[in-house]
């Protein structure tokens, strides 16, 4: 599917421009043109290729999937690959990523993804909302506005993480879990799966903030800053949350050897007092004829007290030294 919105002159003037009109609008440089293409099929790209007249090794980069985030500089355009990033709960790792190609010319901006993606709306729906800020050829104004909306829904993905792993440490420390393990690799897993996307897309920031870019105007680069300022705290905190879970991981760890070692004591120490019992039942179940106790009186009451002294002793005795 293919949503193709024309702004001029600070307006909307058209949310449905047919394809064939698109080469006829980019002649216009006071127009912007934003093409939005949903699953692209071969004809979609085919009328892209025709319209725009995109390199075909940038095409190609736009189809591959999960691909790389990075950003390629034509002579006319640039390529910028970016992901979204959303939460989803009940599966595993619990994040999905959705790739992002994106176009951007003097007066258009072309955007290629596999599946809906509500940013994207919410960002159409402010842009058209502020027609004021529009300028003629803002298209780097454009690219922000879809950057900028993309990094701030990391945001509370991280916090999400944040609250997670403040409920591991208290299932840690406060309650033992025996499923805290699983749910530390899982977090871990999706930081890991955050930050090899971040990262590059943090090397894409750069590039446009270097001001040689020439298609947007030194005003626009200015705006990259605060998506790259923005960037760098998800960074950061997918840093802090790293290290945090491996502490929490040693910590978990420690506390599973301590509980490990106090149950080892408490069966060595029953052992014990099972074994001194046992050694009394043995003596005395002994059967040579010569054994003065057997045909004693109190033998059998005294066979029991002595087993019930050596267990009070023993008991008292493992339990001062902690291994009860």
């Amino acid at each position: 599917m293919i949503r193709v919105k024309v702004h001029a002159e600070g307006a909307v003037l058209d949310h449905d421009l047919p394809l064939d009109r698109i080469s006829d609008t980019l002649a216009m440089q006071d127009s912007l043109l934003w093409v939005d293409v949903i699953a692209p099929t071969v004809d979609d790209l085919g009328v892209i290729e025709q319209e725009f007249g995109f390199h075909h090794l940038a095409l190609e980069d736009a189809q591959l999937v999960h691909e790389r985030p990075k950003i390629d500089l034509y002579d006319d355009f640039i390529l910028i690959i970016f992901y979204a990033l959303t939460h989803v709960p009940g599966e595993t790792p619990g994040l999905r990523l959705e790739q992002l190609s994106l176009f951007a010319g003097q007066n258009f901006v072309v955007t290629l993804h596999q599946a809906e993606l509500p940013v994207l709306d919410q960002t159409s729906d402010r842009w058209c909302a502020s027609h004021a800020k529009i300028k003629n050829g803002a298209a780097g104004l454009l690219v922000y506005s879809i950057l900028d909306a993309l990094v701030d829904e990391y945001l509370p993905i991280a916090d999400r993480i944040s609250d997670r792993i403040d409920v591991i440490e208290d299932a840690v420390f406060g309650r033992f879990d025996a499923n805290a393990q699983q749910e530390i690799f899982r977090i871990k897993r999706n930081l890991l799966q955050m930050r090899k996307v971040l990262a590059p897309e943090r090397d894409v920031l750069n590039v446009l903030m270097r001001r040689d870019t020439p298609i947007f105007s030194d005003e626009t680069v200015r705006y990259f800053q605060d998506i790259y300022d923005h960037l760098l705290r998800v960074l950061d905190s997918i840093d802090t949350y790293r290290d945090l879970l491996s502490s929490a991981l040693d910590s978990y760890l420690s506390v599973q050897s301590n509980r490990m070692n106090k149950v080892m004591k408490t069966l060595t120490a029953s052992s014990i007092i099972l074994m001194s019992v046992t050694l009394i039942a043995g003596i005395y179940g002994m059967n040579f004829v010569h054994m003065p106790e057997l045909k004693w009186h109190y033998g059998y009451p005294f066979a029991l007290g002595l087993m019930v002294l050596v267990v009070a002793a023993l008991g008292a005795l493992f339990r001062k030294i902690d291994w009860f």
